[in-house]
């Protein structure tokens, strides 16, 4: 019996030395990319639908265990939203505490039509559940054309923008703004965040500064605090006139004519 105890209790401390370093999270991989020759970290990379894109990928393993890549994926984002996204099927290894390389042609011809200008985008090696094993983050220019999906979206936002602005003003002007200063401040927050999102849309496109998070959220949020301060500060409605009410006639008589 107290054989029996002692190999019970050192399976249960083997079992308990072995959890964690099987539970224990896999470290990412280190990605290493450059296009055309030239690294993507720290620069813009422009990306041409004329002619494709040149991809080294290197992949750095620094972990004891193999790593398996099934996808390498390019991918552009703006405003939390993806505007293009390319999947290229290049299984490899990447042997434990060593790394592997690949380069590939990236077609990007169908990019005319999905965006244009600065967008922030990353590159993401991808395994069989298309879980993320490693990426890297930069900066692309695309030389897409105004009509695409980007360009009509930022379009679609200052037509709207301007329709909501509209909309306030003349509710202004007619004094059918709430006599509350904070439901008048309201009625102008959708307006300020619609030219906030224009504004980091413009400067995407004229390729003046990439919308990425640090830059888009104060200045939406900037944005949308100017509305308010205006819808805030709008003088108080005037009151509607009454209309005349006719009083009765006093002292006067009448009699049927004769």
């Amino acid at each position: 019996m107290g054989r029996l105890t002692v190999v019970a209790v050192a399976l249960v401390g083997i079992s308990l030395m072995g959890t964690p370093a099987a539970a224990a999270p896999s470290a990412p991989l280190e990605v290493i990319v450059t296009v055309d020759g030239g690294t993507v970290t720290g620069r813009t990379v422009t990306l041409d639908p004329a002619r494709p894109a040149e991809l080294r990928v290197t992949a750095v393993n620094p972990t004891g265990q193999a790593r398996q890549v099934r996808v390498i994926r390019v991918s552009g984002v703006a405003l939390a939203l993806t505007f293009f996204a390319y999947d290229t099927a290049i299984p490899f290894e990447v042997p434990a505490r060593g790394e592997a390389t690949r380069t590939f042609p990236l077609d990007v011809r169908h990019l005319d039509g999905q965006a244009i200008g600065l967008l922030p985008a990353s590159v993401e090696l991808l395994d069989d559940d298309r879980a993320v094993l490693g990426s890297v983050d930069t900066v692309t220019d695309v030389r897409g054309s105004l009509w695409s999906v980007y360009g009509v979206f930022g379009i679609a936002m200052a037509l709207l923008t301007a329709l909501t602005w509209a909309s306030a003003l003349l509710a202004l002007a007619r004094h059918r703004l709430s006599p509350n200063r904070f439901r008048r401040a309201l009625r102008f927050l959708p307006a300020g965040v619609g030219t906030g999102l224009v504004a980091v849309v413009t400067l995407s496109v004229l390729r003046l500064v990439p919308p990425e998070p640090a830059v888009e959220i104060p200045i939406v949020l900037g944005a949308a605090v100017i509305a308010m301060l205006l819808g805030f500060l709008t003088p108080h409605p005037a009151p509607a006139p009454a209309d005349p009410v006719d009083g009765p006639t006093v002292g006067l008589t009448t009699r049927p004519l004769a």
